[in-house]
């Protein structure tokens, strides 16, 4: 009786056969998932992958706990009464079919606005609507389309813990089947006669057929499903030339003993697909340490201002936030923790978390989540727990939130790779049809040593590591990149724009000296409590100036970005900014000034004196012999003598730009065909941030936490901005030389392969040790790299 396998999951369906659309279900699990599937017109789902399901668990009642609320609070990151964020281990993710069914979840629950998997850590981060659907609901979809997620309730973690053991059973198996297979072909190595000939030969050889089963069918499984799935998709990956090389060693070592032709290559297909797993176990565990050491370096340098009785207002470095510390969160801040709201009127935008633009009121005793950000004026805050830098990391990447610069741009490994592939192709077709006019019996060992000497492995990992251990580095030394891809387009930028003010000037060194009429003791108060609740560098400045005052609640606060600050408080009004916005002509001095106007009188103005960031003038003078220079500035022309004499000669200055009109100056020069890197405080220069090619947020002691940087640079270390570009350049170089080392590897061994004097099996030992070789190639000039930076 032939066996009945069930259209979702693959598994036989013993004697329970459930039909449904003339088609044949194990249980009612796989046939719910196949009708959620029908009726939301996801069964291409199933062209993805034969069975792709794994078998659902029985789940009446077994998700029950889930309806608790400390259990709800303890499992979601983020809980504002209409949209809850959880991010859930599924161990049965293991490919793209899995990632496609994971990511359109809203098609199954349109409750559920969005689910994003991570396929290294085996997660998918679901947001959904918690007024209509429920974290239950949404692990019971999970649980019946077959993903059930794992959630430990002995410590209410969703069991990230667990590690995906499958690559290690795989590469057991492999050697252990190589090992028995090199075994059993000694008496074929040594010409073994009679006792050999007469009785066992055939046993032996049937015996390494045996052992080949699992090596090919389970071990080396992963190559063929990722070539398949490649050419369905037109695309020619790395893994199709190994796939055909073990399909062609197999095939042809079965013909070989059903028709007594010979042993075959039962020892060179084993040894292969050992050594390949080889290869991949070493990449994943040294990938997955460097991963481990960004991760755990990846400390933002911002701060967050902290009210203590015996400091007063201080800043910290946000990984000091401890429960039960008190808070002070300015107008334009990240929250960086969940925390209770104290003081203050509270409007926080989740956009950064959620997607939604909406903001929302909160009032005192309310609970605030990470990742909001305040937008109405200054408010205070006691921390519920301490931040999550992973959590915060996360936020910065998601790129669903923010600009995707890489559209249109390709990487220096995917101009290769296809290349690559073809090429090898090319050779082994070939190579082989030659030799099976010259000497057929060579022929199929041409074709595999081929595909598997000249395996584009090399290339594959030559990006990843170099880029991997270049972002570790760029993070101890306090510039934190967000990922591989803005090194790569950093070290193709020819234009870099600066904006002035908290940029190349430092606001702990300048200084302002007022001029005008006096302030009463109400009016000083309100300036105080006013500047108190913004981030622009210069309300800093002025804020830090001022000597302290009552510490009062305004009634109302706003920010007119590029403008200034207004704040009521009681009857008294007052306006900080600009000439034309305090309602007063513009002076006649050109320094950079703050005027100040109270219940719709002009009181004054403060004029600044800009201190320059230490170095500056080394730095650009190093700059200019690479790279267009130019100063976008929102100031008055004040300081362009000052600038004139303190930078390079072809240095551009162009000041009165409001926030807009940098991000048209850039998307101008963009349509020229120039690469950009904008360099910001990250607050007014938000739009020009996204604009630019790579756009670096500078920051000194403000917790202004832009999703649309692709870097943030301590400022202490911007001296030494030429250094971080040179050795984003000198990483491409890195990776251009790892591409030759492969590449004269790939000759020598095709030379040996065409010539038919490689073996397939000394073809499957080279193969990984050149992919390691790469690796510590990489690494080490990486490191070296790194040194110099120091």
């Amino acid at each position: 009786m032939d066996k009945i396998s069930c259209y979702h999951c693959g598994d036989d369906c013993n004697n329970t056969i459930i039909a449904f659309d003339d088609k044949n279900f194990c249980c009612n699990g796989c046939k719910t998932v196949y009708e959620i599937f029908s009726e939301n017109d996801l069964t291409c789902y199933y062209d993805l992958q034969a069975a792709p399901g794994a078998v659902p668990n029985e789940i009446q009642g077994k998700y029950d706990f889930l309806s608790q609320e400390n259990i709800i609070e303890k499992l979601t990151e983020f809980n504002d009464g209409n949209t809850q964020i959880t991010t859930l281990y599924i161990p049965h993710i293991h490919c793209s079919s899995c990632i496609w069914i994971l990511e359109n979840l809203n098609k199954l629950n349109p409750n559920i606005s969005s689910s994003q998997v991570n396929f290294g850590k085996k997660t998918v981060r679901v947001t959904y609507n918690s007024e209509i659907t429920s974290l239950k609901e949404v692990v019971l979809l999970l649980a019946t389309i077959g993903y059930e997620p794992y959630i430990s309730l002995d410590d209410f973690k969703t069991g990230q813990q667990n590690v995906n053991r499958s690559l290690i059973y795989k590469l057991g198996v492999a050697g252990f089947a190589f090992g028995n297979v090199m075994f059993l072909s000694f008496p074929e190595y040594f010409q073994v006669d009679g006792f050999w000939i007469e009785q066992y030969k055939p046993v032996f050889r049937w015996l390494m057929f045996a052992f080949s089963l699992p090596v090919v069918f389970y071990a080396g499984r992963d190559y063929f499903v990722s070539a398949y799935k490649g050419l369905r998709s037109k695309l020619l990956n790395i893994d199709v030339p190994i796939a055909l090389g073990i399909a062609v060693l197999f095939i042809r070592s079965t013909v070989d003993i059903i028709f007594d032709f010979g042993s075959g290559f039962f020892d060179s297909l084993t040894g292969l697909v050992f050594f390949l797993l080889l290869g991949k176990f070493f990449q994943q565990k040294t990938y997955t340490f460097l991963s481990f050491e960004r991760d755990y370096k990846s400390y933002f340098p911002i701060a967050v201002t902290k009210i203590s009785s015996k400091m007063g207002e201080h800043p910290i470095q946000v990984y000091d936030i401890k429960k039960g510390d008190r808070l002070l969160i300015r107008n334009e801040e990240l929250i960086p923790v969940d925390g209770i709201l104290i003081n203050g009127k509270a409007r926080i935008d989740y956009s950064f978390v959620t997607g939604e633009s909406e903001t929302v009121s909160k009032k005192s005793g309310d609970k605030l989540f990470a990742g909001g950000k305040q937008t109405s004026g200054v408010i205070e805050m006691e921390a519920l727990k301490s931040v999550e830098q992973s959590y915060l990391t996360q936020l910065w990447s998601n790129d669903v939130f923010s600009k995707n610069k890489e559209d249109g741009f390709t990487t220096l490994t995917n101009k290769i790779s296809k290349k690559f592939t073809i090429a090898v192709l090319s050779i082994a077709f070939v190579s082989t049809t030659f030799w099976l006019f010259v000497d057929a019996s060579k022929a199929m060992n041409v074709f595999t040593a081929v595909l598997i000497i000249a395996c584009p492995c090399a290339i594959a990992l030559s990006a990843p590591f170099t880029f991997g251990n270049l972002l570790r580095i760029f993070g101890k030394l306090k510039f934190y990149v967000k990922n591989a891809s803005v090194i790569e387009q950093l070290a193709e930028i020819d234009t870099i724009i600066f904006d002035k003010t908290g940029t190349i000037t430092s606001n702990k060194k300048s200084r302002a000296q007022y001029d005008g009429m006096a302030l009463n003791p109400s009016e000083e108060t309100l300036l105080k409590n006013t500047l108190r609740g913004s981030n622009h560098p210069l309300s800093r400045t002025l804020y830090d100036i001022l000597d302290e005052h009552h510490i009062i609640s305004l009634n109302h606060f706003e920010e007119h970005l590029g403008k200034g600050i207004e704040g009521t408080y009681n009857e008294n009004h007052i306006k900080i900014g600009s000439a034309s916005f305090v309602g007063t002509q513009e002076s006649t001095i050109l320094n950079t000034q703050v005027h100040i106007s109270a219940n719709n009188k002009y009181k004054g103005k403060y004029t600044f004196y800009n201190s320059y960031r230490k170095g500056l003038s080394k730095l650009f003078n190093k700059l200019k012999k690479n790279y267009d220079l130019v100063i976008l500035s929102g100031d008055n022309e004040g300081e362009f003598d000052n600038l004139k004499k303190l930078l390079p000669s072809k240095t551009k200055l162009i000041f009165n730009q409001k926030p807009d009109d940098k991000l048209d100056y850039i998307k101008y020069h963009q349509t020229e065909g120039a690469k950009i890197l904008m360099i910001g405080d990250g607050l007014n220069d938000a739009g020009a941030l996204a604009q630019s090619n790579v756009g670096i947020a500078l920051s000194e002691n403000v917790n202004v936490f832009s999703p649309a940087c692709d870097a943030i640079l301590d400022a202490s270390k911007f001296n030494q901005l030429n250094k971080f570009i040179s050795a984003s350049k000198s990483a491409i170089k890195i990776i251009k030389w790892s591409f030759l080392l492969s590449f004269i590897y790939n000759i020598i061994g095709l030379y040996f392969a065409v010539t038919g004097q490689l073996a397939p099996v000394i073809a499957a030992i080279l193969m990984p040790l050149s992919s390691i070789s790469i690796v510590v190639f990489t690494t080490i000039t990486t490191n070296l790299l790194g040194k110099k930076l120091k």
